[in-house]
């Protein structure tokens, strides 16, 4: 997508553009930086126009991010300064994992925590102490958590398990996502390298965070 960040960067008081394809070779997001006087709506405006008059694109407004700043700073910082933050705003993001004896013998509780926007939720699972359990209640942990994020969602677990791919390990779920009357498997995977209850967790963001934006 050179061709098109070369046209955006060409645009006045555009001073870098970055767009982010999708495996399909689709525009999925268009970050541009920008002078500070320039009105964000107008941008957005002059983008949308110059694709499709000079490349016959036609982009959702919404795929476009326009950042703005007067700082000195060198332009790819700040530019990546802007994505990481919109990404953090887009995302569920992992807190922290907690995995430790239950009062009952060969038991283990995990205590998960996520964070969406300026949210936070945590939540505990049981299960028995087994490699294979141990990830499942992170596992629902993991949903548990999302499905108090999302009121307007409902996410739970469908399963967990751990798989052999590659020489590596990995953590592999499925999670039915439901919003209004539409009901969707989505699978998400991690490869396991701190712990696998971590990976679980990990999978399911994975498997939930592109549906949660698409929501949004």
């Amino acid at each position: 997508m050179k061709r098109v960040e070369n046209l955006l960067t060409s645009l006045t008081g555009v001073l870098s553009a970055r767009v982010v394809v999708t495996p399909q070779g689709e525009v999925s997001e268009i970050h541009v930086l920008t002078q500070s006087d320039l009105d964000a709506k107008r941008v957005v405006r002059n983008i949308e126009s110059a694709l499709m008059a000079q490349l016959g694109m036609r982009i959702d407004h919404r795929k476009i991010s326009v950042a703005q700043t007067a700082d000195v700073r060198p332009i790819e910082a700040l530019q990546q300064e802007a994505i990481d933050e919109r990404a953090k705003r887009r995302v569920v993001v992992f807190q922290g994992l907690e995995v430790r004896p239950a009062e009952r013998q060969q038991r283990v509780l995990v205590h998960v925590k996520l964070s969406f926007q300026d949210r936070q939720a945590e939540s505990h699972e049981q299960g028995t102490d087994t490699p294979r359990n141990r990830v499942e209640a992170a596992a629902r942990a993991a949903a548990a958590c999302l499905d108090e994020l999302l009121p307007d969602n409902s996410i739970a677990l469908e399963g967990a398990q751990i798989i052999d791919a590659f020489d590596r390990k990995f953590v592999l779920v499925a999670v039915h996502g439901l919003g209004g009357r539409e009901a969707q498997l989505l699978t998400g995977t991690c490869e396991i390298r701190e712990s696998a209850e971590q990976s679980a967790v990990l999978a399911v963001l994975d498997a939930t965070n592109r549906w949660v934006d698409a929501r949004r």
